[in-house]
């Protein structure tokens, strides 16, 4: 008990330096590679597993606080309640949103406890680390490595073991830094710069792979499609139904999209349109009302007279059921033709309900529950483009981004260009907008295809196949962009051949680390202390 205020604050600091790390540029990417050791320092003082664990929960808690919190006003403003019922709901949410630490913080003390040797204890904190993060639900499906896009050159390793890989980077480099310091104190500067010198060449060794990958896509670079994407800074449609109703919302929404479309297509001649997820807020295709009908038949003449494809989000009936889903409208066709791809990936909660927790009561209680089905996963739809070439994209909506594999799998099945469409207007007051930007813009990388981005209130984006964000449109604003980029059908990646495979496989590297320890719980069981550390080895 005297050692916690030592412990918390050691986690404060290294939330905090995380948490500024997190804005994904320099000079705070610089923080990532040294944030974390007051944090593993401090696990080392610790002499149960019950304190461990304790540690583990308060620093899930105040990681999350400083890394999102922009999601306590989400929450807040979601529900209709007020800040302080956000706040206590994000808090309990913590183990499901930052469950690794909590594992992290286990198998440290576990490791430690049965002897291990400092190599032996880092390599397993860090595969425990990353393997959590695959086995257990995280929220934002978020990880360290997503802060490398602030490095052109660091991140583009990410094609090899994508975020997770430069991940399990990061926590080494920590643990290095630890090891480094301790020897120092203790005098042994031959040890600390030789492990020094081995992170500098690490580094070194990973820019030099992202320069050789910068070279071979500025050679191939060609310009060979221009999408044109439309955000027209509209929110909150259940709000704005309540004050003018829906029909009213759906003829704003329509016009504002139809008048920047129009302004767009007067400019930059775009070979197809984006417009964002659910930016019509009602079935296409398959209209409700006569009211429906007259809005498809609109779009349908819009698109005709633009004479370009359009990416659209909407809903999809099939099976009697409900589906967020993409649209791509050819100009000339009629939308009940319109090929779909439905999304797969649906936000818990407010998309979907577990069937066992979904009752009458419930719902009653929380009118905002949603009611989507997930559709079957990854789909390539084809753009016919006015030239006559036919481009095929992979659609990616809103939560559908965060997971590498289904852009993988669309790339896998010939998808040449990723498209995102998604509604960030519920947590836009804050960094939400630009982490979800940069952890899609990881999908770019692993697969390397180029992205359009396209939100209702921002952040859109272009992205290119190095994931460089080269244009966007900021969060609350009306506007259009355009930029040209090269889609590449068939570029080799490592993510690309084996999947997301190094999060399963930190998993299974955490048990074999762990496994040679369980031998050895007769030898030490009994000590209710861990295993001294060296003299000056401690914070």
């Amino acid at each position: 008990m005297r050692r916690a205020p030592a412990i918390l604050c050691a986690a404060a600091a290294s939330a905090l330096a995380i948490g500024l790390y997190s804005r994904v540029a320099w000079p705070w990417f610089a923080l990532g590679w040294v944030g974390l050791v007051p944090w593993l320092a401090a696990l080392d003082r610790l002499a149960t597993l019950r304190g461990a664990l304790a540690a583990g929960l308060a620093m899930s808690v105040l990681f999350t606080l400083a890394v999102f919190p922009w999601f306590v006003g989400a929450v807040a403003g979601y529900a209709d309640a007020p800040w302080t019922v956000g706040l206590v709901a994000v808090v309990l949410m913590a183990p499901l949103i930052q469950p690794q630490f909590i594992v992290q913080a286990a198998a440290r003390q576990v490791a430690r406890r049965r002897g291990a040797a400092p190599w032996h204890v880092a390599l397993l904190s860090a595969c425990a680390y990353v393997g959590a993060e695959w086995l257990l639900p995280k929220l934002f499906a978020d990880t360290l490595g997503h802060g490398f896009l602030a490095d052109a050159h660091l991140r583009q390793a990410a094609d090899l073991g994508g975020a997770h890989g430069l991940t399990l980077l990061l926590l080494l480099a920590n643990e290095a830094l630890l090891q480094a310091g301790r020897a120092a104190r203790r005098g042994a500067w031959r040890r600390a710069t030789a492990t020094a010198l081995a992170l500098l060449l690490s580094a070194t060794a990973l820019a030099g792979y992202g320069a050789v990958r910068l070279r071979q896509f500025a050679a191939a670079e060609a310009v060979s499609v221009t999408p044109g994407v439309v955000q027209a800074g509209l929110g909150h449609y259940d709000q704005l139904a309540t004050e003018i109703g829906m029909y009213a919302v759906v003829r704003r929404i329509v016009d504002a999209h139809v008048a920047l479309s129009q302004e767009l297509l007067s400019g930059a001649r775009p070979d197809f349109l984006v417009w964002p997820e659910t930016v019509y807020p009602t079935t296409f295709g398959a209209p409700k009302s006569p009211d429906g009908a007259a809005f498809d038949a609109e779009i349908a003449a819009f698109v005709a007279r633009a004479g370009v494809p359009l990416l659209l989000g909407a809903y999809a009936v099939g099976e009697g059921r409900e589906y967020n889903a993409a649209f791509v409208l050819q100009p000339g066709a009629a939308p009940a033709d319109a090929p779909a791809y439905r999304k797969a990936r649906l936000f818990p909660f407010t998309e979907r309900v577990p069937a066992w927790l979904d009752t009458p009561a419930l719902r009653a209680r929380l009118p905002w529950l949603g009611t989507w089905v997930p559709g079957a996963g990854a789909r390539t739809l084809p753009l016919h483009l006015a030239d006559g070439r036919v481009l095929r994209i992979a659609p990616l909506i809103c939560y559908d981004a965060v997971d590498p594999s289904l852009a993988i799998a669309a790339a896998r099945e010939g998808a040449e260009l990723i498209v995102t469409l998604s509604n960030d207007s519920w947590f836009a007051a804050g960094n939400g907008p630009w982490l979800h930007l940069v952890v899609a813009a990881f999908r770019s990388i692993e697969t390397r295809r180029p992205q359009v981005r396209a939100t209702n209130t921002g952040l859109s984006a272009i992205v290119s196949a190095s994931g460089e964000i080269r244009q966007t449109i900021g969060v609350g604003v009306a506007a259009t962009l355009a930029a040209p980029l090269a889609p590449r059908a068939h570029p080799w990646t490592l993510m690309l051949a084996w999947g997301d495979w190094l999060p399963p496989t930190a998993a299974l590297a955490a048990l074999a680390l762990a496994a040679p320890l369980w031998w050895r719980r007769e030898e030490i069981s009994g000590s209710p202390h861990p295993v001294p550390l060296p003299a000056g080895e401690g914070t």
